[in-house]
């Protein structure tokens, strides 16, 4: 991909990112989705970078979603994680995209899935999903990603607590990045007791894994640990399923989109005036609202 390529495909997620109706958002799904989550500090930049070489020297293209914290003032990206990927700037074969959270929840952007479409139209053989980092309730890029790595890292607390709730089911792979420091032995045994109460009925345990991301050590296991995930995943028919659920929730949230577009477009003002008021009853002030942004059969309301 040359400049003018880039700068094209660069222009096509800020449509996208905006909320417009892409036509060239329908990739054939070729495209390897790998999803990296965990705590902040974990090194999850780090190990983006790593993998992108070694997917690199293998010959595949590949392409990046950074998803980091919203400005407060700008609504922009708040961290820009491309700063930690600066080798692989001048690459043809990789493409690099920080995306603004925006406020929404569950680690990603509301528009990642369908950048996650334009990356696979484009052509790349390999899209990371970098989630932003906010711990525990990053389980949305479970729905996202065909493989899903859990980072941790020995000092950033206790590993139970940083791979509780959600994340317990959302890792395909646990890493334990910065294998050099101490303690790193007594996260792997955390994670190995917690997943021994596991319930992995579907046929993948997940694997535990240590990485010196800096250093480049221990990723060829991780790569190797993610084909063996792709082929169990191809094998199983868990890969078509999984897809078939992302389109399904891409559609349902597309929809809902353009349902909260329209009611938001509407005056809800004098509404909420006489909501406050108590003149009025907030269900009865939805249905009004409902019918003055063009859907005029808000009964579902009273059911």
């Amino acid at each position: 991909m040359g400049s003018s390529g880039t700068r094209a495909l660069a222009r096509l997620l800020s449509r996208v990112e905006a909320g417009e109706h892409v036509e060239d958002a329908a990739g054939p799904g070729d495209a390897r989705v790998i999803g990296l989550t965990g705590a902040p500090g974990v090194g999850k930049s780090t190990m983006t970078s790593a993998l992108i070489a070694r997917y690199r020297e293998a010959g595949q293209r590949v392409g990046v979603l950074a998803i980091d914290p919203s400005s407060p003032f700008t609504g922009g990206a708040l961290l820009g994680d491309r700063i930690r990927m600066q080798e692989h700037a001048t690459d043809e074969g990789v493409f690099i995209r920080s995306m603004a959270s925006r406020g929404h929840l569950g680690g990603l952007a509301a528009a990642t899935p369908r950048a996650v479409r334009v990356l696979d139209a484009a052509g790349f053989d390999v899209i990371i999903v970098e989630t932003v980092g906010v711990g525990q309730a990053e389980v949305d890029i479970a729905a996202q990603a065909d493989s899903v790595i859990v980072l941790l890292a020995p000092g950033m607390g206790d590993a139970i607590q940083a791979a509780k709730a959600g994340i317990l089911e959302t890792g395909d792979l646990f890493v334990v990045n910065k294998a050099d420091k101490p303690d790193a032995q007594a996260v792997v045994r955390d994670l190995r007791g917690m997943l021994a109460l596991g319930n992995w009925d579907n046929g993948w345990k997940p694997r535990i894994l240590t990485a010196i991301a800096q250093q480049a050590d221990g990723v060829a296991e991780v790569i190797a640990a993610l084909d063996e995930h792709a082929e169990w995943l191809t094998a199983s028919g868990e890969l078509d399923r999984r897809r078939l659920a992302r389109a399904e929730a891409e559609i349902v949230a597309v929809a809902l989109g353009s349902v909260r577009a329209r009611v938001c477009a509407a005056d809800v003002t004098g509404l909420a005036a006489k909501v406050a008021a108590g003149t009025l009853d907030p269900a009865a002030a939805a249905a009004d609202l409902l019918g003055a942004a063009g859907f005029p059969d808000s009964t579902v309301l009273d059911e």
